[in-house]
């Protein structure tokens, strides 16, 4: 063996791990695992679950009530792993007293802001909060797209486009991995629904995966450069996604080049051999799975030539490098939680809820609250208390505890959390009005309070969960019921949606003003007081399409719904294929409730000079914003991009965008760089994106149903790589 000194100089060089090129990367993490005994290449690719489970009780080093842990090798300076589910935040596992930290707001609301400066400031402060919290690795950067708006984690993403969510969670990795930590992209590939998630055969054909859901995958890892990927629980085209070659050391690793790692979910393992030849290399969460597989059996596996030596030094040099790249040797975390910035952070949090919150709708301009009411009835939703978060896995325990009983399961995926942050309170803050609280469980005496008062504000809830989907789109607990009475009732009418997922609307002809909070987060109550009151500009927009009924989905009920728990069945990706969201509704016709991208504003915006210019193999967009209204504003310009006989699989697809903050009559100038896969087409047969020759429409819009401009362009043929762009 090395001397140690020498042994650290080529392992980590003598300045910071973070400047290391690539080639130095490769040498040092090479160096580690050629130093490591067959007994730590099996403990580096094997790991714990944190917390005491079906009679296993936790490793003694792993920071309790977290989603996991692997043992170092401090002789070689390889610190111990240790993992926290992180959706939204450091997340804990139920117990008498969980951790309680910053929570920031659901995925699809960092999506709704289409801001990736935002997505990235919300990843860095978790990911400050998880180190001082003990953890090294987080469990965070979901990007699983939205094809069946009833899942029940479409909460945890960033909706229906591969574009807008490869680069919204690519943003989220990049801050959490500024504090020398591993971020996780996940679920690894296809798990889009909650039902038989454990046996569900998602079947689609190789372009449509890597015009879709792929590609979303594909552009968070550019975008993010995540130290690990996590495998999903599904089959894909009938191998388990954890087992699966074609999307382990095909597409990931060969095509698209990924240096990290593959981790299994909790529960995703099913064999050794397979597994490990098949491109996973680390199995998480011991005992979820119904055996240790790559502990005692994979190094029987090595030791007998099932699986060649080489192949376990490569999943340990990927973890090894993957942690050295990211300065997780450098910089080992402390348990230090009186030093998290508490104050700062729930600023954090708030400031990516304001631009997550979307105005859907607002009759005679009723928005924003001016003063004018003297007095407003606040009904239902618990918002004289908190805000919704949504449960499982990913479930952050807000500083200073939930102020409501749990509503839900006192099991797993439960319990229903919300954060101690009252839209009421915040509101009466900022009003004269007199506010008066009803909790909407008597849908008549809410209506005789809204009668009483000049303007009624509803607060309707959806809680969803990991594991569960929803039976449909409406609004549970007869909220709908409740919605019409107040309406009804004559007076000025808000509602105010904390809900994961996209709902029916059956009263919105007689409401007002329809306003998409989603689940705000630790300071969720003042976010939406500043929008509701006008601090702030409504510039959310929509990251996923609002259907009018379930009649207009490619399922009208989701596969596997009815079926034994334990029952294998296939989910067909074939009716869609890329056609995802707005994609589908495009190509059929349909008529949405509300357009993806679609979101109001308390201004108006006009535009102006629009050019579209092939240069140097890219498109590139340009055009002139003009803050058109009385008071400051966010616009949200979008640009499709659209080939006429192109054999993409609908009309328009979303190529950029951008958010530009303006002045009343300010204008701005915005230059956009279509990204070259939207323009293509998958040639699987030659594993490689084509764009064809031709005239492409450029679609300046508001939303995916709200053209302001149309240019035309003629783009040459081009061909590039399945990794490349």
């Amino acid at each position: 063996m090395r001397p140690l000194p020498l042994l650290m100089t080529l392992m980590f060089g003598t300045g910071h791990a973070a400047a290391a090129t690539p080639a130095q990367l490769d040498t040092r993490a090479r160096t580690a695992v050629a130093e490591m005994t067959l007994a730590e290449k099996i403990q580096t690719v094997f790991g714990y679950f944190s917390t005491d489970y079906k009679g296993t009780a936790k490793p003694e080093k792993g920071v309790p009530f977290s989603a996991g842990y692997l043992p170092g090798v401090p002789r070689l300076g390889i610190p111990d792993q240790q993992l926290t589910d992180a959706g939204t935040g450091v997340a804990s596992q139920p117990n008498p007293a969980p951790r309680q930290r910053t929570a920031l707001p659901a995925g699809i609301a960092t999506a709704a802001s289409w801001n990736p400066a935002l997505s990235y400031a919300g990843g860095a402060m978790i990911g400050k909060e998880a180190r001082l919290s003990g953890h090294n690795v987080m469990l965070a950067g979901g990007v699983n797209l939205q094809r069946e708006p009833r899942a029940g984690r479409n909460f945890e993403y960033a909706g229906e486009d591969p574009l807008l969510a490869g680069v919204i969670a690519g943003e989220q990795i990049r801050g959490i991995q500024s504090n020398h930590l591993v971020a996780t992209v996940k679920h690894f590939a296809y798990n889009d629904q909650e039902t038989g998630r454990f046996k569900v055969d998602v079947r689609i054909d190789d372009a449509a995966g890597r015009m879709s859901d792929l590609l979303a995958f594909q552009i968070a890892i550019e975008r993010g450069d995540p130290g690990s990927v996590m495998c999903s629980y599904n089959r894909v085209n009938g191998a388990y996604a954890c087992e699966n070659d074609y999307l382990l050391n095909q597409v990931l690793k060969r095509d698209w080049g990924y240096k990290g790692y593959v981790m299994s979910d909790w529960g995703a393992v099913h064999s050794t051999i397979p597994a490990a030849l098949a491109g996973l290399d680390q199995q998480s969460g011991w005992p979820f799975d119904q055996s240790p597989y790559f502990n005692g059996a994979l190094k029987e596996a090595v030791e007998n030539g099932h699986v060649p030596p080489a192949r376990l030094d490569d999943m340990a040099y990927r973890i090894v490098r993957a942690m050295m790249a990211n300065g997780l040797t450098e910089h080992p975390v402390r348990v230090e939680p009186e030093n998290i910035d508490y104050a700062r952070h729930a600023e954090i949090a708030q400031a990516v809820a304001e631009e997550g919150i979307v105005l859907l709708k607002n009759r005679n301009g009723v928005l924003p609250l001016t003063g004018r009411q003297q007095t407003i009835a606040v009904i239902g939703g618990h918002a004289d208390v908190g805000v919704l978060s949504g449960g499982g896995s990913s479930q952050v325990y807000p500083v200073g505890g939930s102020p409501v009983p749990n509503e839900g399961p006192a099991a797993f995926p439960g319990p229903i959390i919300y954060a101690p942050s009252s839209p009421l309170a915040a509101l009466a803050a900022r009003l004269q009005a007199k506010l008066v609280y009803h909790d909407g469980k008597d849908a008549a005496a809410a209506a005789r309070l809204a009668a009483t008062s000049d303007l009624a504000i509803v607060f309707a809830t959806q809680w969803t969960a990991e594991s569960i989907d929803q039976p449909d789109l409406s609004l549970p607990g007869r909220q709908d019921v409740l919605i019409a009475a107040v309406a009804a009732a004559g007076k000025s009418t808000v509602v105010v949606l904390e809900t994961g997922s996209p709902v029916t609307m059956p009263w919105l002809a007689n409401v007002d003003a329809v306003v998409q909070a989603w689940y705000p987060g630790s300071r969720g109550g003042d976010a939406i007081a500043r929008v509701l009151t006008g601090e702030v500009d409504a510039s959310g927009r929509l990251p996923a399409t609002f259907p009018l009924s379930v009649a207009q989905l490619p399922r009208p009920v989701v596969d596997g719904v009815g079926l034994a728990e334990d029952a294998r069945f296939a989910t067909d990706y074939y009716i869609e294929g890329a056609a995802v969201g707005y994609k589908w509704f495009d190509k059929h016709g349909h008529k949405p409730l509300f357009a993806f991208g679609h979101g109001l504003s308390y201004t108006s915006f006009s535009y102006s000079a629009v050019k579209a210019q092939a240069q140097a193999g890219a498109l590139m967009v340009s055009f002139k914003v003009t803050n058109t209204g009385q008071r400051a504003g966010k616009a949200v310009p979008q640009v499709y991009v659209s080939k006429k006989g192109s054999g993409w699989e609908a009309p328009k697809r979303l190529g950029g965008w951008d958010k530009l903050t303006l002045a009343a009559g300010a204008a701005g100038e915005t230059r956009i760089e279509i990204d070259p896969r939207t323009l293509a087409v998958f040639d699987s047969a030659r594993g490689r994106w084509k764009i064809a020759a031709g005239e492409y429409e450029v679609i300046l819009a508001e939303a995916a149903d709200a053209p302001v401009a149309t240019v035309k362009v003629r783009l040459p043929a081009r061909e590039f790589a399945a990794g490349a762009r």
